[in-house]
């Protein structure tokens, strides 16, 4: 995507509405993340947040796949999105099966079908606090433009994450984080689906009833129910 296009700038100016209306950091999160699939054409887009006693902590993600990529990058200490963080640069990984660097890393991802990658740092006055992270399923995905487009996306989200995090702290995103899990837990059991149909089931039910992600989760967890839906199957 062109950022400097016409197109363009309308689509990042809906997006500066939908943050200005966002509730608290892990919705900011998801906005961002869900944006970023949409407007640079990636296949899955995560959030990761800086946290202090961790590595860092999952503020979004648009599908499982990329939570476990951030996870095995905070169990093994090492990884693109800790990169990003320390150097306050973007790391851009054109094939994941092509570079030596974070080994565990790449042997995650490739076997979960991700191509290539790209992480640019969020940032709020010098300091970095958090990565906007995209994935493609193809090697060599990324276009020339992608990585402007994405470091445009980034800016916004800075501002809109420290904004968030003044109401809402991360232990508040995490829980939040955790309630999802929890819920697609229950319709993986029910249902007997994978986790990526779990979410995309949520991500749906939300969408159809404009209910916050976190909210239809909790309603599962409580009522065992889907928000507008009943006990058969989604």
């Amino acid at each position: 995507m062109d950022p400097q296009s016409t197109g363009a700038v309308q689509r990042f100016a809906q997006l500066a509405l939908e943050l200005y209306d966002a509730d608290g950091v892990i919705d900011t999160a998801e906005t961002v993340a869900d944006f970023a699939v949409e407007a640079v054409g990636c296949s899955y887009s995560g959030i990761a947040l800086a946290a202090r006693g961790a590595p860092f902590e999952i503020g979004a993600v648009t599908a499982p796949v990329v939570e476990t990529l951030y996870k095995v990058q905070t169990d093994s200490g090492e990884g693109p999105v800790l990169a990003a963080l320390a150097d306050r640069a973007a790391v851009v990984d054109p094939d994941v099966v092509g570079e030596p660097q974070w080994p565990r890393f790449r042997k995650e991802a490739a076997e979960l079908g991700i191509g290539s990658d790209l992480h640019i740092p969020i940032t709020h006055r010098e300091r970095a606090i958090g990565v906007l992270s995209l994935y493609y399923t193809e090697p060599d995905a990324f276009r020339e433009d992608d990585e402007a487009a994405a470091s445009i996306l980034a800016r916004h989200a800075g501002v809109a994450v420290a904004t968030a995090v003044q109401g809402q702290t991360i232990a508040q995103a995490v829980e939040s984080r955790r309630l999802i899990g929890q819920a697609s837990g229950i319709l993986m059991e029910r249902f007997g689906i994978d986790s990526d149909r779990a979410f995309a089931i949520l991500q749906r039910c939300s969408q159809n009833t404009n209910t916050k992600l976190r909210a239809v989760a909790q309603d599962l967890i409580d009522t065992r129910n889907l928000p507008g839906a009943n006990s058969s199957r989604p």
